[in-house]
């Protein structure tokens, strides 16, 4: 069994804590929750490109935010667990000849089930397909053109991801 490292544990937690907080100022506009959702804290998706730790920092992340934010326990249950799904599919995609394919699987994973957590969990009356339009218009804003900003961002920086 492989030991778990200071770094690993510091930099999930650190993740989680940035999760925590970016959807809270999302929540603060009206945008965590419900059929349309930007939640700005899906930009760390790209994240598993740089460090495995970032798949129980995203998952401990949104466990926390749906915690804190009054989510169903359908949607804490579920919605983290897609959130996990989503990571570890990214983290496998983080030697891809694309790198940015890693902003694909939060964005599909969460068209497929954030969709019927709001229609069984919340009541939402919008046909299952029209929700997996909304969602994923949200996650593309948020994954795949924020999350892109933040992978160029932090690839110049790579090497503080390592340790020596």
């Amino acid at each position: 069994m492989q030991k778990i490292s200071v770094l690993f544990v510091t930099q999930a937690a650190v993740i989680a804590a940035m999760y925590v907080v970016l959807t809270f100022v999302s929540s603060a506009m009206g945008l965590a929750s419900g059929e349309i959702q930007i939640r700005l804290s899906e930009m760390l998706c790209v994240l598993p490109v740089f460090t495995p730790a970032a798949i129980p920092g995203l998952f401990l992340g949104c466990l926390l935010s749906n915690l804190l934010t009054g989510c169903t326990v359908i949607d804490i249950v579920f919605g983290s667990l897609a959130t996990l799904i989503a990571a570890i599919l990214s983290y496998q995609l983080r030697n891809h000849k694309y790198p940015l394919l890693v902003t694909v699987p939060p964005v599909i994973v969460n068209m497929i089930i954030v969709p019927f957590i709001l229609k069984f969990s919340y009541g939402v009356p919008l046909p299952i397909p029209v929700m997996m339009a909304t969602v994923g218009i949200g996650e593309v804003i948020s994954c795949m053109v924020l999350g892109s900003v933040l992978y160029f961002a932090l690839d110049k920086r790579r090497v503080i991801f390592h340790q020596n």
